[in-house]
């Protein structure tokens, strides 16, 4: 007899809503006490500035926006889970755009504002179950702030590297919908039970093809802490460099997801 097809992940869409706004506030509080001079910084995403950076940020959450603007779809065509293979595929359509915002809204505390305030409005309108076509492909509201949790999450990550001093929180709930949409990305992307990847205290999963156990202790054991775990999952860390600082233990012989690395860029 066949396994047993694993259930979907499910998000509590009022959970997920307030960590997208939770999040988006804490980036909106740091961003307001950065000078010109640290919003015209490098960032590790190639030619961005910490200015791009930041209106990227924005803009990622006003996709919700711009897919509630059309016609809902008839179906759904795409799980949550698949969406991190999506995410290369308009990168440079991405990029223009963030140009673009970042030179047009200089006053990036009243950006963010403007976005926070009118997401309220649209969250408040719509059910979670409301379908959205998206780049990705369609899916409900509530599944799509998960992935607006993800972005939010990686890019809070990234502009904590680039300022020196700067710490944004991440908010729990927004990290944990992070990290659990991201191992179960690669759950997808290499299914079977043979390897376990935990990452305390928010996600669980099994993957990789081979000898699947029941109880106990499975054959290959990954594990490691959730910010390193999305650094991985995303490239923003080596699997080799995580293993030798010891942000990462891999035990077994199917315990090596190098490969399989990263996720979505």
């Amino acid at each position: 007899m066949p396994p047993a097809k694993k259930r979907a992940r499910s998000y509590d869409p009022a959970k997920t809503r307030a960590a997208v706004l939770a999040q988006l506030r804490n980036v909106r509080e740091a961003v307001r006490g950065l000078t010109p001079e640290q919003l015209a910084l490098p960032t590790r995403l190639g030619v961005w500035s910490v200015r791009d950076l930041v209106a990227h940020m924005g803009m990622a959450v006003t996709a919700v926006h711009r897919a509630l603007a059309v016609p809902a779809p008839v179906r759904r065509s795409v799980a949550v889970a698949e969406w991190p293979f999506t995410t290369s595929a308009n990168s440079s359509a991405i990029a223009e755009f963030t140009r673009r915002l970042a030179t047009e809204h200089r006053d990036l505390d009243a950006y963010l504002a403007e976005v926070e305030r009118s997401l309220r409005e649209l969250l408040d309108e719509h059910p979670g179950s409301r379908l959205l076509e998206t780049s990705a492909g369609a899916m409900p509201l509530g599944d799509y702030l998960v992935t607006r949790a993800v972005e939010l999450v990686v890019h809070t990550d990234d502009l904590n590297a680039a300022v020196p001093g700067l710490d944004v929180p991440q908010d729990r709930q927004a990290l944990a919908a992070a990290t659990r949409l991201l191992a179960d990305a690669l759950a997808v992307k290499a299914p079977g039970g043979s390897t376990e990847v935990r990452v305390p205290p928010y996600a669980v999963v099994q993957c990789v093809e081979g000898t699947r156990h029941t109880r106990g202790t499975p054959p290959s054991v990954v594990e490691t802490d959730p910010l390193t775990w999305i650094r991985l999952a995303t490239g923003r860390t080596a699997w080799r460099d995580a293993l030798a600082r010891a942000d990462v233990s891999a035990s077994g012989e199917r315990a090596d997801i190098e490969e399989l690395l990263p996720l979505m860029s």
